[in-house]
């Protein structure tokens, strides 16, 4: 696809979308991928494969399952990803930025009193602040008192969205530009889902929880990139359960990977794609890459 063509191509193995006006406050395009990789070492072939065949910039990994002295470091620095901003532990959570062109300052945040290495930031160039997180799954009962996981899923995003009013706040409303990025364990809208109607009992569907991320969206001002470009009524996945012998052809899946951008960012969003495909790879991860391409 050429860049800078306004156009709407779906197709069985990715949905690509661009506008036509681009500016990415005087930088060099930026193609950026997250990815829920559910063990990055046991996946390493597979991330590798992604890297080659989509040439991302800057590569977030959600899951990633691994203590920060076992990363694949080399692995990751030998296809060019120089610059790496890792937060894990052992067996469980964890995020990576990885990125070819060079950070500013970087960090990472605790929630709810817990070291479990769901958050990361980095400056990219043009000041642009990019989080990458992931948000706790809940659990299978939707019900904060009858089950400890959902309660601390509402309270993750609770306090993220505390954060992130105090942030803009700080910022006079929202001056720095900001991306954010992962698995966010919601799928917001009846679209983003198989059947709206079975999923509002079921978690990351439910009133509460799609309450509570808009609330964090709405909190760092931000727009969905990927919605930018797909309307709301078509149906959009991310995400589809082991559990489903032909996760094709059923093709029961939700929307729990997102990228949201703040407004000032939203002219330079020139290509945006769900990596459907990589669903099919052997022995993959449940979720897919999403991509998002920002022009200079």
């Amino acid at each position: 696809m050429s860049r800078g063509f306004s156009r709407y191509w779906l197709h069985s193995c990715a949905i690509i979308l661009s506008p036509l006006d681009t500016n990415f406050r005087g930088c060099a395009p930026v193609r950026l991928i997250t990815w829920n990789i559910n063990s990055v070492r046991l996946r390493i072939d597979l991330v590798r494969r992604l890297i080659e065949e989509q040439q991302p910039d800057v590569l977030c990994l959600q899951e990633t399952k691994t203590p920060d002295d076992l990363f694949p470091r080399a692995e990751f620095a030998a296809l060019g990803y120089r610059d790496m901003l890792v937060h894990g532990m052992k067996g469980y959570n964890g995020v990576a930025i990885l990125s070819r062109v060079p950070f500013g300052a970087t960090t990472t945040r605790a929630w709810c009193a817990r070291a479990d290495c769901r958050h990361a930031v980095v400056e990219l160039p043009g000041g642009v602040e990019l989080h990458n997180i992931y948000v706790p799954a809940g659990g299978d009962i939707p019900d904060p008192q009858a089950n400890p996981k959902f309660a601390h899923k509402l309270q993750f995003l609770d306090e993220l969205t505390a954060w992130f009013t105090a942030e803009r706040a700080h910022e006079r409303l929202g001056g720095r530009p900001m991306i954010a990025v992962g698995d966010l364990n919601v799928a917001p809208l009846e679209t983003d889902v198989w059947s709206h109607k079975q999923l509002l009992s079921v978690v990351s569907h439910t009133p509460v929880e799609v309450e509570r991320l808009g609330a964090l969206q709405r909190a760092g001002g931000f727009v969905d990139a990927i919605r930018h470009f797909v309307p709301p009524e078509q149906r959009l996945y991310s995400w589809w359960s082991y559990r489903n012998r032909d996760w094709a052809a059923s093709d029961r899946g939700r929307r729990l990977d997102h990228v949201w951008v703040t407004p000032s960012l939203v002219g330079s969003l020139a290509e945006a794609r769900i990596h459907r495909d990589s669903r099919g790879w052997d022995r993959t991860s449940d979720h897919v890459p999403v991509m998002i391409e920002l022009n200079g």
